[in-house]
C-alpha cells in the first residue's frame, strides 16, 4: 500500500507498507488514530495519543474557506485512500495534491 509519510520538519516522501495494522503503527509510532478532514476519499492516520506523549508539533489543519487553523497534529502522520471497507493506497493524484498541501514544514511556537 503506498502511502504519503509527513515526518515533522521534513517533506513528504511516499512509502510502502504491507497494510497491517503493526506498519502503520510503525510509522506514526504508537497506537493510530483515523480522521477524515478532507472532501477527498482519503485517511489521515496518526499516533492518537500524539499529543499526550510530547510528540513534536508537526503540522497544521486549516478550515477550508477560511484558512484558520483548528488543530495542530504532533508527530508523524501519514494520508492513504480509503477502501470499500479499508484503508487502500493513495492515486498518484492525490499524492500529488497532498505533497503540495504538506510540502512545506511548519515552524510552532508556544504562547
Amino acid at each position: 500500500m503506498n502511502v504519503l509519510l509527513i515526518n515533522p520538519r521534513e517533506v513528504p516522501k511516499v512509502v510502502t507498507i504491507d497494510g497491517s495494522l503493526k506498519s502503520m503503527q510503525g510509522l506514526v509510532g504508537g497506537t493510530i488514530q483515523a480522521v477524515f478532514p478532507f472532501v477527498d476519499p482519503v485517511a489521515l492516520v496518526c499516533n492518537d495519543e500524539g499529543k499526550l506523549l510530547g510528540m513534536e508539533p508537526n503540522r497544521a489543519l486549516r478550515h477550508p474557506d477560511t484558512g484558520q487553523v483548528y488543530d495542530i497534529l504532533c508527530g508523524p502522520f501519514f494520508l492513504c485512500g480509503l477502501g470499500d471497507d479499508n484503508f487502500a493506497s493513495l492515486s498518484g493524484a492525490l499524492i500529488q495534491k497532498y505533497e503540495e498541501v504538506f510540502h512545506y514544514p511548519e515552524l510552532f511556537i508556544p504562547r
